[in-house]
């Protein structure tokens, strides 16, 4: 497999100073990129729509802490400290609606972007320095531990590039560490996490295991998605692992214990997704007016074990017949192809977006009733 070229210079590179706001995409008690309208229109099967407010959290009792994925595009290996329109669209993407529920924390960081990414899958790849990204993501999950934490419960919340970040923090920086007693939860998106095969404790972490309950706390909510129709092929990116003996984790936010339930997926009603299948409006008569659409009873998941691989299967329960869209937008396309290999990563998060963030008051509940005890 072709690895990125890693500079030498790099290592260099001064620290970032997380004191400073501009370097925070996210913040409590200001207006920045989680501020955004939140308001959600939910599109019933028959058509008729339906607009929720947004309601924040006005005295939230825990922290959620976010490392975004792949999206700079910045034309170097690693992007700049610069909010741009694509930085401050995948908080609304992803992460601006756990506002309802816990203080919202979203560091800039110098990632890998998608310029080096694209070079690397067109066999060209350009200098990126893959320690710099993760030393400015523990940078500001030690300033925010100084400044802001106070002792209080956290969730971590990533995904793609952000969730391979989070997972070595929690591995380096949280477990085995006091700090590690006051995690709710790690939300590792679209990206492999590892377990024994048929375990939920070992592989990646030691210790923290993964969620099979929303009455936990302390745990790992994982997974990776594919159409049900469309299963992880050979030569998947995600699903599928060569270590003997493990296996990738999945962890169906809306039913953690197991089972083919619905899945609360909210979308940005734009459908601004870089490397997307477009799939056309929402609804074929009428306009959506808010920031997100729902589109309740549309899609169902599961966690499917098949083949040696492990994800959350997904299926559109489409009808052609009524008015309101019958396929969602997540397939990864250069040009009109179809990358078959990526599944639904564009839209993982979406695809429970509701499903995870209703977990964080049901987590903080359990790790509350931990501490009476």
């Amino acid at each position: 497999m072709l690895t990125l070229v890693l500079a030498a210079a790099a290592a260099a590179a001064m620290p970032n100073n997380y004191g400073l706001g501009q370097n925070w995409l996210c913040r409590p008690d200001r207006r920045d990129a989680c501020t955004v309208s939140r308001d959600v229109t939910a599109i019933a099967p028959d058509g008729p729509m339906s607009t929720t407010a947004f309601t924040s959290a006005k005295a939230s009792e825990a922290d959620c802490f976010y490392v975004y994925p792949t999206v700079s595009f910045d034309t170097t290996g690693n992007s700049d400290m610069v909010a741009n329109d694509e930085e401050r669209r995948v908080i609304e993407a992803q992460f601006a609606r756990f506002g309802s529920q816990c203080r919202t924390f979203a560091p800039l960081y110098r990632q890998v972007t998608l310029t080096a990414l694209r070079s690397l899958m067109q066999g060209t790849p350009i200098v990126a320095d893959r320690e710099l990204n993760y030393a400015d993501v523990r940078e500001a999950w030690r300033h925010y531990l100084a400044n802001d934490n106070g002792g209080r419960p956290y969730v971590l919340i990533g995904h793609s590039q952000g969730t391979g970040l989070l997972k070595r923090l929690l591995a380096e920086e949280i477990e085995g560490k006091p700090v590690a007693a006051r995690m709710l939860s790690a939300m590792l998106i679209g990206n492999n996490v590892l377990v024994p095969a048929g375990k939920t404790v070992g592989g990646d972490f030691k210790v923290t295991p993964l969620c099979t309950t929303a009455s936990q706390s302390g745990c790992v909510v994982a997974y990776v998605s594919f159409r049900a129709a469309t299963p992880p092929a050979a030569n998947a990116r995600f699903a599928r692992t060569d270590k003997p003996g493990m296996e990738v984790a999945c962890t169906n936010p809306a039913a953690l214990a197991g089972g083919s339930v619905p899945l609360t997926a909210i979308f940005p009603a734009g459908r601004s997704w870089e490397m997307a299948r477009n799939t056309g409006p929402w609804v074929k008569s009428g306009e959506v007016k808010a920031a997100y659409v729902a589109v309740p009873g549309l899609l169902t998941g599961q966690c499917i074990k098949r083949d040696g691989a492990n994800y959350l299967a997904i299926t559109v329960n489409a009808d052609p017949a009524d008015p309101r869209a019958d396929d969602i937008p997540g397939d990864v396309v250069i040009g009109t192809t179809v990358l078959a290999d990526w599944g639904l990563h564009l839209i993982d998060v979406n695809l429970a977006y509701d499903d995870l963030v209703r977990l964080v008051p049901q987590q903080y509940a359990a790790w509350k009733a931990t501490q009476a005890k």
